[in-house]
């Protein structure tokens, strides 16, 4: 059966989409999912037969398992807490619908990775972080995350149990900032400033705390990034930190703490740009290679687990750059987002742009993991905050007159199309045959021992395709600027 004929139209994920995908799987047929870039398909669950042979086709790509890359973890979005204040306006059992189609591994897209904040972002109802008054003896988890995010990672768990979740921090305690490191001056403010080396140990407490605290909740923190956006200083909230300053409170006193409490949390360093904001901001020259800088300190680097990006400038090659360098240390992609600015935002041209650069492009430069910003925001790109961003989109965009309206954006279904296919524990795996212009595609073999295949045609006209693994193969004709996502 091509995909070119079936008719089958879902906007969305449910009981039929279930039903197909077991029947597939009991026929041994491939499962696939395929969004277009005019939406006139929007992950439409289609069945391909599989039949045996092999073809030397030039049209055919051929998966070899022998040959395994980077193991994969999941993929997803941030959890803010603008998501969590829309997600807790719907009713109830609307939310829930949702979250199962976000979320369910199996009759849903199975997001697998979420990213929150440590404290505030420049996308939550107040600036605060979980110790505001001054001294590490009074840290405390903020009533806002008690009221807003603690209801919706249970309900996600409650759906998912396995999902992984990566925190961040905007900003420290304000009165662990200073103005500069030479002059050490006290900067009461949520903007920029850098972290007094003379409160390095309690602001690694303050990691602990927050680790065991969100424990003790049910809420397992599986990764977390030393600063959000290090080289950043004008965000809502926000600290400049430079490779330096991160190597030094990491090797001597965040490390150290982790050890000291048992703490498994995987540290990552950096969680910026590919450019590290270089030529943009001169002061960021020596900035450039932040991570590596970081590796390069053994005594930091028994520490880190690996490094996270995002995608606001530069080019993903820096990932393949960086793993050149440390092949044992992991990538993450951890932020980017949609918007009205520039040209504004299309579905069409951020579909094809994010699935090359953000989805498929990262995982073939070793990306173990990637999550979009943020899930849910409203028609107002709201609730943000004062210097954050106010042109931004949701994966999902929700009517703040009846919370109940929604538009899913192109973001919900690219994490969707990895998400469903590639599932946690995957490795990648070598891929070889069909070379086109404006076709990509990355593999995995999943620890079920199903193949999962995520394939962009960025043309304007139909491709055919055959897939070969373990000598079964399939053919389809994949539709001009679409994405599709084939499990088997």
């Amino acid at each position: 059966m091509r995909i070119s004929k079936l008719t089958t139209h879902m906007a969305g994920l449910g009981l039929a989409t279930s039903i197909l995908f077991s029947a597939c799987t009991a026929q041994k047929n491939v499962n696939a999912f395929v969004t277009t870039a005019d939406q006139s398909m929007v992950f439409k669950p289609l069945s391909i037969p599989l039949d045996n042979g092999s073809s030397a086709d030039a049209n055919t790509i051929v998966l070899n398992p022998a040959v395994k890359f980077q193991e994969m973890d999941g993929f997803g979005a941030a959890i803010t807490g603008s998501t969590c204040y829309n997600l807790l306006k719907m009713k109830p059992e609307d939310r829930t619908a949702l979250l199962k189609e976000t979320f369910d591994p199996v009759d849903g897209l199975g997001y697998s990775y979420i990213r929150i904040s440590m404290g505030c972002s420049d996308f939550s109802m107040d600036e605060y972080t979980h110790c505001d008054s001054v001294g590490i003896e009074n840290f405390a988890i903020h009533e806002l995350d008690k009221r807003d995010l603690f209801p919706i990672l249970k309900e996600i768990l409650a759906i998912n149990p396995k999902v992984k979740i990566m925190s961040s921090p905007w900003t420290p305690p304000i009165w662990m900032k200073v103005n500069n490191l030479k002059d050490l001056k006290p900067f009461p403010s949520w903007v920029d400033g850098q972290l007094n080396p003379a409160y390095y140990q309690d602001y690694a407490t303050y990691f602990v705390k927050f680790i065991q605290a969100m424990e003790k909740e049910g809420f397992m923190i599986e990764s977390t990034t030393i600063q959000n956006e290090p080289l950043n200083r004008g965000n809502s909230a926000s600290l400049f930190m430079t490779w330096q300053e991160q190597r030094d409170f990491i090797k001597t006193a965040l490390g150290p703490a982790f050890k000291a409490a048992g703490i498994k949390t995987k540290i990552v360093a950096y969680d910026h740009n590919y450019n590290y904001d270089y030529p943009d901001k001169e002061e960021c020259a020596d900035q450039v290679g932040y991570p590596e800088h970081i590796y390069a300190d053994a005594d930091a680097a028994q520490y880190i687990d690996g490094a996270a990006f995002h995608a606001y400038g530069g080019d993903k090659s820096e990932m393949l750059r960086i793993h050149t360098v440390r092949p044992d240390k992991n990538l993450y992609f951890t932020e980017i987002s949609i918007g009205e600015w520039g040209d504004g935002y299309s579905f069409a041209n951020d579909l094809m742009w994010n699935m090359r650069e953000v989805g498929i492009g990262t995982i073939n430069n070793f990306c173990k993991a990637v999550m979009v910003w943020n899930l849910m925001l409203d028609e107002n790109h709201a609730p943000y905050r004062p210097h954050g961003c106010n042109m931004c989109l949701g994966a999902i965009d929700i009517s703040s007159k009846d919370y109940k309206t929604m538009v899913k954006n192109s973001h919900y279904y690219a994490m969707g199309h990895l998400s469903k296919v590639i599932k946690p524990g995957a490795y990648r795996i070598e891929t070889k045959g069909m070379q086109q212009d404006g076709v990509y595609y990355t593999a995995v073999l999943n620890p079920d021992g199903t193949y999962g295949l995520v394939l962009q045609n960025d043309t304007d006209a139909e491709v055919d395709i055959r897939v070969s693994a373990d000598e079964q193969t399939f053919n389809c004709k994949v539709p001009s600027r679409s994405v599709s996502s084939f499990i088997w």
